[in-house]
């Protein structure tokens, strides 16, 4: 039986922060970045950031594009959700031997392996996930207008609430809200940046309550907390009990530690590798089952 090892795969791990891509061989594997890749929010910017990415990356290895798109290639992008998307990825690109799905596969096999457990993905967006003797679940991940609790973006969102409710009266003020509120000057200015933000825009915000939630900002605390609910919450209907492997990732994710019961905070575990991983494993699968996803 051939080793799949030896076979040399792409991987491509797009989401709403940026876009990685491998080239994964027996002996090494070439590595390359590119900016956000969100196909259900901006298709046309996504399919140029993938292109620019598989010429960064065949320059790097010093191989023709055209041979990159040959290979077997696991792409998982962010609002790759439906075959309409996937449909339009297929005439889009030119890889031959592909299998396309949402970002989330590639960030649950990447974190636990084969491994059973659950995933608690928040980065600019959000997910859960779950992998019980082989068998994958996904929750969440429905994007900011409707969803993506506890993601970056999502307390980027919070925090603007609160400084609002502040202007009027509503809630007390603290350090987190002052400082928003020295960036954005007036109320005005930040409804005026909501309306044209992005999610990624929203998501910038966050480092800013994670850092007073470290000094104790009430504010802060609390929609840290609100997003550490969610997280149990979903992952309990999900079917998590004690003793189950929980990992929290995406950039957001392991702030939420401090903020879950007790219980679930034994049970946490640091990944076994980062989504690119994921991609890889899954591209490897592919090869060994002649491109059917």
């Amino acid at each position: 039986m051939k080793d799949s090892r030896n076979t040399p795969v792409l991987a491509i791990d797009g989401g709403g922060t940026r876009c990685r891509f491998a080239l994964q061989t027996a002996e090494k594997r070439v590595v390359a970045e590119t900016g956000s890749a969100n196909v259900s929010t901006d298709f046309d910017g996504s399919v140029l950031r993938l292109q620019d990415g598989i010429a960064a990356l065949a320059g790097m290895a010093e191989t023709r594009v055209e041979a990159l798109y040959h290979l077997p290639a696991f792409v998982g992008l962010a609002g790759a959700t439906g075959t309409a998307e996937v449909e339009r990825l297929m005439s889009a690109l030119p890889l031959k031997n592909v299998c396309y799905a949402d970002d989330r596969r590639p960030a649950l096999r990447g974190a636990l392996g084969q491994n059973d457990g659950f995933v608690a993905h928040c980065g600019t967006g959000s997910f859960f996930a779950s992998q019980m003797g082989g068998k994958e679940r996904f929750g969440g991940g429905w994007g900011a207008t409707l969803g993506d609790e506890a993601s970056a973006q999502w307390v980027g969102r919070k925090a603007l609430t609160q400084l609002l409710r502040q202007v009027d009266g509503f809630a007390s003020a603290s350090a987190l809200v002052q400082d928003l509120m020295t960036h954005f000057q007036n109320a005005d200015n930040v409804v005026e940046f909501a309306r044209t933000a992005k999610p990624i825009d929203f998501g910038t915000l966050a480092p800013q309550v994670t850092a007073h939630a470290e000094s104790g900002d009430t504010v802060a605390l609390k929609i840290l907390q609100s997003g550490a609910d969610h997280i149990a919450t979903d992952l309990g209907h999900m079917g998590w009990t004690p003793g189950l492997t929980i990992c929290l990732t995406g950039g957001i994710g392991p702030q939420y530690a401090p903020f879950l019961p007790e219980g679930m905070k034994t049970d946490l575990t640091e990944p076994l590798g980062q989504p690119l991983d994921g991609a890889i494993a899954l591209a490897r699968e592919m090869e060994m089952t002649h491109g059917h996803c």
